[in-house]
């Protein structure tokens, strides 16, 4: 909740000040003059309300959505050894890590790999495919398990989706402006929001929203590395990088669906500035040469 209310007081405080800097600027003054009447403070007010609902409406929902979306079968009272072993895993690691014990599932895949997701760090949903458990080996699933503890435990999950709000709310902003402009000043329409305001809209906030999401996906790849390094000091180094070297023998893993991506073990098919997940060398590299590693990366 602290977590939250944080996030929350520091977006309103840049709405405050990106307000500010728009009436130093007299930016309103400029779109009036080009007869586009527009409130700024109130657009921005507006697309932050749609933008965040949107965002903890999905994280609300992420449980349920992901049980729908993975055919997740959550287990209850364990059926057979494998599962007990699972449940005694995550219940060690969650009280290592010093969250409520999540529920635990199982999903059918046959590629290896994983996820965490819930409202908050202690209400969440830890998943393992089946083919995480046949191709890996106790002390490598264990590794994977604890990676997805440390995401649970770190309130990833809520930090991606105020992060997500954050950016669909500029998103929503700018292409709403956009929108304004060329229906007022290149269409010329006086009354009303015409065709061209709304396709116009839209297409911007494709635009708008695709580039957003190299940021998004930047902090996705960050957070990869915090939940190796929380992976590593749950289960320990060499099967944490044991366990990431098990990925790469496996060729063209099946990405998980939406937001899912973002929270598995294995980020999939996304190339370059897109990908939610570092490659896997890199980051068996930093838990190989953590110091090393690190000080590159704040010089970069």
């Amino acid at each position: 909740m602290m977590r939250i209310f944080l996030f929350l007081a520091t977006n309103i405080a840049i709405m405050i000040v990106i307000s500010i800097v728009f009436s130093l600027l007299g930016l309103s003054g400029i779109l009036d003059a080009q007869g586009v009447d527009l409130d700024l403070n109130a657009l921005l007010v507006m697309s932050a309300v749609i933008g965040m609902t949107g965002s903890f409406i999905s994280l609300a929902m992420s449980k349920w959505s992901a049980k729908q979306a993975m055919g997740v079968q959550v287990i209850e009272q364990p059926q057979n050894q494998t599962e007990q072993w699972l449940i005694n895993i995550v219940t060690k690691q969650a009280k290592q890590a010093g969250i409520d014990m999540p529920e635990v599932g199982i999903f059918q895949a046959a590629e290896s790999n994983a996820f965490a997701t819930g409202m908050s760090r202690n209400s969440a949903l830890v998943a393992v495919s089946t083919g995480l458990l046949h191709n890996m080996n106790a002390d490598e699933v264990e590794a994977v398990v604890g990676h997805e503890i440390t995401h649970v435990a770190n309130g990833d999950m809520v930090t991606m989706a105020l992060m997500q709000g954050v950016v669909n709310t500029f998103v929503y902003f700018f292409a709403t402006i956009i929108g304004h402009v060329v229906d007022r000043v290149i269409l010329q329409n006086e009354r009303g929001h015409g065709m061209g305001y709304y396709f116009t809209q839209m297409i911007a906030q494709i635009a708008l929203g695709f580039l957003a999401s190299m940021l998004v996906m930047w902090f996705s790849r960050y957070r990869e590395f915090k939940a190796d390094a929380g992976g590593a000091s749950l289960a320990g180094r060499e099967k944490m990088i044991s366990a990431l070297r098990a990925l790469q023998r496996e060729h063209e893993p099946q990405d998980l669906p939406g937001q899912l991506a973002a929270f598995g073990i294995n980020g999939g098919g996304v190339k370059s500035l897109f990908m939610s997940h570092p490659p896997l060398e890199e980051r068996i590299e930093a838990l190989q040469m953590p110091r090393r590693y690190w000080k590159k990366s704040r010089q970069s």
